[in-house]
C-alpha cells in the first residue's frame, strides 16, 4: 500500500512527470545513437574498427575532461536550464554526423569534431540530473522516483535499440542519427518547462574552491570513492568490449547490426526487470547486493562472444547484465541522494561520472589496436574476465559491505559526514 501511494503521488506530480517524459525521450535518442554511429562508420567504404574507436574516443574524452566543471556549474545555476542546453547541443551534433553520413562526406577529423561536441554538451547533463531529482522529488519518495526514471530509461533503451537497429538495417546509420537528434531536441524543450529552482552553491566563491569542497565531500566517504575507483577501472575494459569489439565481432559472426541489436535489446529487457525488482526489494546493504550482481554479469557477454557461443546465450547473458546494472544504479543514486549534502550533490555526481568514465576513452582507443594485434575473440575474453575480477574485488571494501540504508525511514538517513565540508543540510 505504501509503495502504491508513493507511486501515485509521484505520477500526479506535473513536474516529476515532465522530467520522466523528458528523460525517457533523451534515453530513446541515446539508445539510437550507439548502434547508428557504430554501423554507420563500419559500413563506410573506408570504415574500420580503428576508425570507430577513434571517433568514440573523441566523443568520450571531452566529457571526461569537462564533467567536473559541469558539476560545479550545476550546483551554481538552474539545473533544468543546463540539462536542456546539454541535450539540445548533443542533438545538434548527432544531426550533423547523421547529415555527413547521408551525403557521404565523412573525413575523420570532421566526424571526430562533432563527436567531441556531443561529449562537451553532455558533460553537464549527468551532474545536473543527479541534483535535480531530489530538487523535484520528496526525500521519502526518492527510491520510487529513481526507479521510475530508470524504468523509463530501460523502456526507452529497449524501444530505441530495436527500432534503431531496424532503421540502421533499412535506411542506414545517417537517418538513425538524425532521428536520435530530433528526440534529444524535443527532450531539451520539455526540460525547459521545469521550475528554475534557486541554486544551492554560492556564485561568490571561486569554481576551484567549490570543486575542492566537492572533492572533500567525495573523499570523506569510503563507499563513494571505492565504487567509483572499481567502476572506473572496469570501464576501460568494458568500453573496449561493448563500444568497439562487440559491434566488430557482430559484423563478422552475427550478421552485423541485426545481431548486435538483439544483444543490446537483451540488456534493455534485463534493465526493465532490474528496475521492477528495485521497486520491491530493499536490501539492508544495497550497494553490496548491486555490485555482487554486477560482478557476476558484467564480463559474461564478452566471454561468450569471444568463444563464439550461440547468439541466444549471449542475449541471455546481456539480460543479466542489464538487470544487475539497473538494480545497482537505483541503489547507487538513492544512496548518494540520501548520504551526500544537497549543496554538493551535483559536484559529487560529477566526481562519480569523472572517475567512472575516466579511462573509457583510452579503452575505446585501445580496442582497435588490440583487435589488430591479438584478434577480436581473444580480446573479448580477456576484457570480460578482467571486468568481472575488478568488480568482484570491490566487494572486499568494508565501506561497501557495511553501508546500510533504513528504507522504512529514508528521511532519517542523512549521514553526519555530510557536514564534512561545512555545509548545512536544510533537511536537518
Amino acid at each position: 500500500m505504501a509503495m502504491s501511494t508513493a507511486t501515485a503521488s509521484l505520477l500526479r506530480d506535473r513536474h516529476f512527470m515532465t522530467l520522466l517524459v523528458a528523460r525517457t525521450l533523451a534515453m530513446l535518442g541515446f539508445a539510437f545513437a550507439p548502434v547508428a554511429l557504430a554501423f554507420g562508420i563500419l559500413d563506410l567504404p573506408d570504415g574500420t574498427a580503428l576508425m570507430l574507436s577513434t571517433v568514440l574516443g573523441f566523443q568520450l574524452a571531452p566529457h571526461v575532461i569537462l564533467v567536473l566543471f559541469g558539476g560545479v556549474i550545476a550546483d551554481r545555476h538552474p539545473r533544468a536550464y543546463l540539462i536542456a542546453i546539454g541535450e539540445g547541443g548533443v542533438g545538434v551534433c548527432w544531426a550533423a554526423i547523421g547529415y555527413l553520413l547521408l551525403i557521404g562526406f565523412t573525413p575523420l577529423w570532421l566526424l571526430c569534431l562533432f563527436a567531441a561536441g556531443t561529449g562537451i554538451f553532455g558533460s553537464v547533463v549527468y551532474p545536473a540530473l543527479t541534483g535535480i531529482i531530489p530538487d523535484l522529488v520528496p526525500v521519502e519518495h526518492l527510491t520510487e522516483g529513481n526507479s521510475w526514471l530508470q524504468l523509463g530509461n530501460a523502456t526507452a533503451k529497449l524501444v530505441g535499440i530495436v527500432s534503431g537497429g531496424a532503421v540502421v538495417v533499412w535506411l542506414g546509420g545517417g537517418w538513425a542519427l538524425v532521428w536520435a537528434a530530433g528526440v534529444y531536441i524535443v527532450s531539451a524543450l520539455l526540460t525547459l518547462t521545469l521550475p528554475k529552482l534557486s541554486t544551492t552553491a554560492s556564485k561568490a566563491e571561486s569554481m576551484w574552491r567549490q570543486l575542492r569542497d566537492g572533492w572533500d565531500e567525495f573523499a570523506s566517504q569510503q563507499w563513494l570513492w571505492v565504487v567509483v575507483l572499481a567502476w572506473g577501472t572496469m570501464y576501460f575494459f568494458f568500453e573496449a568490449m561493448v563500444g568497439v569489439m562487440g559491434p566488430f565481432v557482430s559484423k563478422i559472426d552475427l550478421g552485423g547490426a541485426a545481431g548486435w541489436t538483439m544483444i543490446l535489446a537483451g540488456q534493455a529487457v534485463g534493465a526493465m526487470i532490474g528496475v521492477a525488482v528495485s521497486l520491491a526489494w530493499r536490501p539492508k546493504r544495497p550497494l553490496l547486493v548491486g555490485i555482487a550482481f554486477s560482478a557476476v554479469f558484467c564480463g559474461l557477454p564478452g566471454i561468450l562472444l569471444g568463444f563464439t557461443l550461440p547468439l541466444w546465450m549471449v542475449v541471455i547473458s546481456t539480460v543479466g547484465l542489464g538487470f544487475s546494472f539497473e538494480l545497482f544504479t537505483v541503489y547507487w543514486m538513492t544512496a548518494m541522494q540520501l548520504k551526500v549534502s544537497p549543496q554538493a550533490l551535483s559536484r559529487v555526481g560529477a566526481y562519480d561520472a569523472f572517475g567512472s568514465i575516466l579511462l573509457g576513452p583510452l579503452g575505446l582507443v585501445a580496442a582497435g589496436p588490440a583487435i589488430e594485434a591479438f584478434g577480436v575473440h581473444p580480446s573479448l575474453v580477456f576484457c570480460g574476465v578482467v571486468c568481472t575480477a575488478i568488480l568482484g574485488a570491490g566487494i572486499l571494501s568494508p565501506g561497501i559491505r557495511h553501508l546500510e540504508l533504513n528504507w522504512a525511514n529514508a528521511d532519517g538517513e542523512v549521514d553526519s559526514s555530510r557536514k564534512a565540508v561545512g555545509i548545512d543540510d536544510p533537511r536537518g
